[in-house]
């Protein structure tokens, strides 16, 4: 039996408040016991941009970002790894990323492709192959909110060989958390939906983010699922061999019978 504590801080970012919205994380994660923490979409700048200008003068390299420096300690003193959004500056594009990060640093980064709503008109769509990384023995994947909706990407992720699916969002639609019981049950992996709460009031309007983050098991189990507007930081124990046992029944494997054959017809 190999185990784990993976989990969740789901939390109000305050919009364009860097500084307090890292100490925030600092704080709620200094004294933690843990393997794995996921943080909301964009935590650190918050998500509803005026325009591109606005996102292009928010965004960072996290090659050269003070914030990630600082997760990149609190990981080393804390002994986890931490995945997070981030507003992402690559020459001159804007990504909507996730970055994994340990004691060394950024160890993989993923690039959201499904952009949703205005996030089309503010971000470049991702362009970075799906990617498991193996840290500690658990393989971790990574998507971000929207992504869900697309059953490919948790799909490829699990042939890949995740054991667990990191997914840092910003949910203003309110059946995400359904949709990823399915995720689990067809692909019998674990799952880390972290959402964050509050309302941003912006001036082309306001978005309002549906909290109640999840951890959803193998076999669609919930195991954890956090209040609609209440900060919340939960850890739970796992087992990783429950990802690693693909049986459905004593003759049907979820992976093993799939006709990929038969999944080739193209939009017309």
């Amino acid at each position: 039996m190999a185990t784990y504590k993976i989990g969740y801080y789901q939390f109000k970012p305050i919009f364009g408040k860097f500084e307090e919205n890292l100490q925030n994380v600092l704080t709620a994660l200094q004294n933690i016991e843990a393997d794995l923490i996921v943080l909301p979409e964009l935590p650190f700048t918050g998500y509803s941009f005026k325009d591109r200008n606005e996102l292009e003068s928010m965004s960072e390299d996290p090659q050269n970002s003070q914030i990630i420096e600082e997760l990149t300690k609190l990981c080393d003193k804390q002994n986890f790894h931490l995945v997070t959004g981030f507003a992402e500056n690559n020459d001159d594009k804007c990504f909507n990323s996730a970055l994994l990060i340990g004691a060394d640093g950024i160890l993989q980064t993923y690039r959201k492709l499904h952009l949703f709503n205005e996030e089309k008109y503010w971000f470049d769509a991702g362009n970075l192959p799906l990617t498991v990384t193996n840290i500690n023995g658990m393989k971790i994947g990574m998507m971000i909110c929207f992504d869900y909706i697309f059953p490919e990407v948790s799909r490829t992720l699990t042939l890949l060989g995740a054991d667990i699916i990191c997914h840092p969002s910003n949910l203003v639609l309110d059946y995400c958390q359904k949709a990823m019981v399915t995720r689990c049950l067809e692909n019998n992996i674990f799952t880390i939906t972290t959402n964050r709460i509050g309302e941003e009031i912006r001036p082309h309007g306001s978005v309002k983010f549906t909290g109640k983050s999840q951890i959803t098991a193998p076999k669609g189990k919930i195991i954890h699922q956090a209040e609609v507007q209440q900060a919340n930081l939960r850890i739970v124990e796992i087992d990783i061999a429950d990802a690693r046992d693909k049986m459905i029944t004593n003759t049907n494997h979820a992976l093993e019978d799939r006709r990929p054959e038969f999944y080739k017809n193209k939009l017309k």
